[in-house]
C-alpha cells in the first residue's frame, strides 16, 4: 500500500482523520501548501489532480516554476557507526564520501 498520489510529475501525501472521516493531503515538492481533500479515494484522487492544474496555472500566471529548485547539496543525519563505515569503504576505493553518497543515491533511483 502506497500514501502517495502521482499526477504530473507532482506527488501528493494521503492521510485520514477518522475524527472527520475524510482523505486529505498536500503536494509535495513546491514551495507553497497546497491541499486536497475528499470524503473517498475517487474524490480524493480529483481533488489532488484539481489542484494540480490549479496550481500550475496559477504558476503560469506569476510566472513561477511549479516545481521547487534543487541546490544538488543536502545535509544528512546518519548513525555515526555508519558515517564511519561509509567513509572508509569510500577512502578504501579513492572516492570522497560525496562521491561515495552520490553513486549510492544514483544507484538506488535508477532502480524506480
Amino acid at each position: 500500500m502506497t500514501d502517495k498520489l502521482i499526477f504530473k510529475d507532482f506527488i501528493g501525501t494521503v492521510h485520514f482523520s477518522t475524527k472527520d472521516s475524510l482523505f486529505y493531503g498536500k503536494i509535495e515538492g513546491i514551495n507553497d501548501l497546497v491541499t486536497f481533500e475528499g470524503e473517498s479515494v475517487s474524490e480524493l484522487k480529483m481533488a489532488f489532480e484539481d489542484s494540480v492544474e490549479d496550481y500550475i496555472e496559477l504558476c503560469k500566471e506569476i510566472d513561477k516554476e511549479p516545481l521547487k529548485s534543487f541546490k544538488g547539496s543536502f545535509n544528512i543525519r546518519i548513525d555515526p557507526k555508519l558515517h564511519s563505515k561509509a567513509f572508509k569503504i569510500a577512502a578504501m576505493n579513492g572516492k570522497s564520501l560525496n562521491q561515495f553518497v552520490s553513486e549510492a543515491i544514483k544507484k538506488e533511483v535508477a532502480s524506480l
